[in-house]
C-alpha cells in the first residue's frame, strides 16, 4: 500500500472510533503517519513498510495522532466512545482490557489505555519483520 493509501485508511480507523476529522488535522496525521513510518523501518531495519505490517501501521498513526489531540486539544476527543471501541483485545498472550462498563477506571484512564494499546499494543509482531543490519 502507498501512503495516500494508509492514510486514508488511518482517516476511517479514526472516525470509526467517533472522532470526527477536523480543520488542521492533516498535517497532524500525516506527521504521525511519519513518524510510525520511521519507527517500524528503523525497527525492522528496511526500507519500507512491510506487507502483512500496514495495518498495524495504520492503529499505530491513530495511536500517535489521538495521543497529540490529547495532549494539545484534549476537548477535540470528546466524541470517542469507548463503549462502542472495545472492551477487550486478547493477542496470543497479551491481554487488554478497557474495564468498559465495570467503573474502574475513570474515562480518561479508558482513553489513556486505548491510546496505549494503539501505539505500542502491536510492536511485538514488529521482530517479525526485523532484517539484520551490517
Amino acid at each position: 500500500m502507498d501512503t495516500t493509501e494508509l492514510l486514508d485508511l488511518a482517516r476511517e480507523r479514526a472516525e470509526c472510533f467517533g472522532y470526527e476529522m477536523q480543520e488542521g488535522d492533516e498535517f497532524a496525521l500525516i506527521f504521525a503517519f511519519k513518524k510510525v513510518e520511521d519507527t517500524i523501518k528503523n525497527l525492522c531495519n528496511v526500507g519500507t513498510i512491510p506487507d502483512g505490517l500496514e495495518h498495524i501501521a495504520v492503529d499505530m498513526t491513530v495511536g500517535e495522532f489521538l495521543f497529540a489531540k490529547k495532549t494539545f486539544a484534549p476537548e477535540s476527543l470528546n466524541g470517542i466512545d469507548l463503549d462502542y471501541a472495545v472492551k477487550q483485545i486478547e493477542l496470543g498472550d497479551t491481554n487488554v482490557s478497557f474495564a468498559v462498563g465495570a467503573g474502574s477506571l475513570t474515562p480518561e484512564q479508558r482513553l489513556d489505555s486505548f491510546i496505549d494499546y494503539l501505539r505500542n499494543g502491536s510492536r511485538g509482531q514488529l521482530t517479525a519483520f526485523r532484517k539484520l543490519r551490517w
